[in-house]
């Protein structure tokens, strides 16, 4: 059975960051970005302060839909063919994206964060505390995943 039901999302907010969107891949683990939430939800931000991080889920709404089903994983063509929900790309079906960040700081209905790779501009759909419930430290990823991850540790001390 097949579900065509469709989806509407409101943004609860909206990503300001001075970093320019050709930095944003290559800054996403230091940079530091502003979500100001909308004043209808910044009631529901009562306590998130009292976390040091959050999940934030974003529409990636600069992205061009495609209907490939198969991608080279980061655009990497030395990478396996892999499904497109196999992987972390932007390929998705439904551009959401996702990040892990760190809270800095909350200001009113403004949350300083660290580590969100959106655009400024980028819609935010949702906001979520990260909480022990979601740590998971014994994972498994593909082998091409660990040598990949192994390979730019060392070019990083290699050039630091």
């Amino acid at each position: 059975m097949r579900n065509e039901q469709m989806f509407e999302f409101r943004p609860i907010g909206i990503v300001e960051t001075s970093v320019a969107d050709g930095d944003v891949a290559r800054q996403r683990r230091t940079m530091v970005s502003e979500i100001h939430v909308f004043e209808e939800f910044a009631d529901g931000l009562m306590g998130i302060e009292s976390y040091s991080h959050i999940i934030v889920m974003f529409w990636m709404h600069r992205v061009e839909r495609s209907s490939n089903q198969t991608v080279y994983p980061r655009g990497d063509t030395n990478l396996p063919l892999t499904g497109v929900l196999a992987s972390r790309g932007r390929g998705h079906p439904n551009p959401i994206g996702l990040a892990v960040a760190e809270l800095i700081k909350r200001d009113a209905h403004r949350l300083t964060v660290r580590r969100m790779d959106a655009y400024h501009g980028t819609p935010i759909i949702d906001i979520k505390p990260y909480d022990r419930y979601d740590v998971v430290t014994d994972i498994k990823v593909p082998q091409w995943f660990d040598e990949r991850t192994a390979a730019r540790t060392a070019d990083t001390k290699a050039s630091g």
